[in-house]
């Protein structure tokens, strides 16, 4: 088994990437076989970033995750860029891939917006890197979250098609995985959308490096609705607001929704929030501690990456050998 997983430079982590991703992840670095974790900073620059502040970014998300559990000794964690490999079997893939099905990827319609034709090639085009990113390694599966079920699928579409093609067994078509105890986490104050670092209103998520304070008022903040707690799930229909808040209590005591019903049936939501507040900051507080301490050290967050990245490169280097060779090109030399 070898997975690989990847997340976006972008800010802060929130909860909702703790709960989605993270805490799987470290799970998985425990599991027989390889576990990849990167860093997509070449995703990132499908839109315009400072590139001062991309720097700063991978750094911190890398500090973030290692103050969260991730070990760079058992976990292999890299950003893409340190890996050229990445982008090199993408441009393979490229010639792979067909145009109709970039056009049904959703995702480019939703990112690129009214201003579809001003937006890069590479926007519209990072499905195809993502499909690199998994095919690279071999990955037999990837976690993935509702909304990168079909870029899963592309990759699935593309490894057939690459083998088809070229009358060769090179690439292995990923499974999915459910993702984290929590698979969307939604906003404090929409329980229709997502937690999201993009929501203009930080009201809306709790950040990993969020003070005890602070997560103790959103929460208190959190838009809800004056009915009690049920006794059945079912008492939870229609009220969005009210299950995301018990099912992120339920995720981070490891439980299912009807034990925290259990505990709290007939109750309101006043006397709820403070012990949801409480489970989270004894959650979130040594973490937010141990990054504090590592986020300013490049030094030791530069040696994990490189790290990570050589024992990266060096699964990945028969992949691109194999792809080269059955495609006719004078790439490197196949790997026994």
């Amino acid at each position: 088994m070898r997975t690989v997983s990847g997340i976006q430079p972008s800010g802060n982590l929130h909860l909702g990437n703790y709960l989605g991703a993270i805490v799987q992840w470290v799970k998985m670095q425990d599991d027989p076989g390889d576990s990849l974790f990167f860093l997509a900073d070449l995703h990132a620059v499908t839109v315009y970033h400072e590139p001062a502040q991309l720097r700063a970014n991978v750094r911190e998300l890398t500090a973030a995750l290692i103050a969260s559990g991730l070990d760079p000794d058992k976990a292999i964690l890299f950003n893409q860029a340190r890996v050229p490999e990445h982008a090199e079997l993408a441009w393979l893939l490229f010639c792979v891939a067909r145009i109709g099905w970039l056009n049904r990827m959703t995702q480019f319609k939703e990112k690129s917006g009214k201003n579809r034709e001003g937006a890069s090639v590479g926007l519209y085009a990072y499905p195809v890197l993502q499909a690199a990113d998994v095919l690279l390694y071999n990955a037999t599966h990837v976690p993935v979250g509702d909304d990168q079920k079909q870029h899963l699928e592309l990759a699935r579409d593309i490894a057939v098609k690459f083998n088809a093609d070229y009358g060769a067994d090179i690439f292995v078509a990923p499974e999915p995985l459910i993702a984290g105890p929590m698979r969307r986490v939604m906003s404090l104050r929409d329980g229709s959308a997502k937690m999201s670092k993009s929501d203009p209103s930080d009201m809306s998520r709790i950040n990993l490096t969020d003070s005890d304070d602070a997560i103790a008022q959103k929460i208190r903040k959190a838009r809800t609705d004056p009915e009690p707690i049920p006794a059945e799930p079912e008492g939870l229909d229609g009220r969005a607001e009210a299950k995301n808040l018990i099912d992120i209590y339920a995720a981070l005591e490891g439980c299912d929704r009807q034990a925290v019903l259990d505990q709290f049936a007939g109750q309101g939501f006043g006397a709820f929030k403070p012990a949801l507040a409480d489970r989270i900051v004894a959650t979130l507080s040594p973490i937010r501690t141990r990054f504090e301490a590592l986020k300013d050290d490049a030094a030791t967050i530069d040696a994990a990456l490189e790290k990570g990245a050589a024992r990266a490169r060096e699964l990945a280097r028969p992949q691109i050998a194999a792809a080269t060779a059955a495609m006719g090109l004078f790439g490197p030399k196949p790997v026994n």
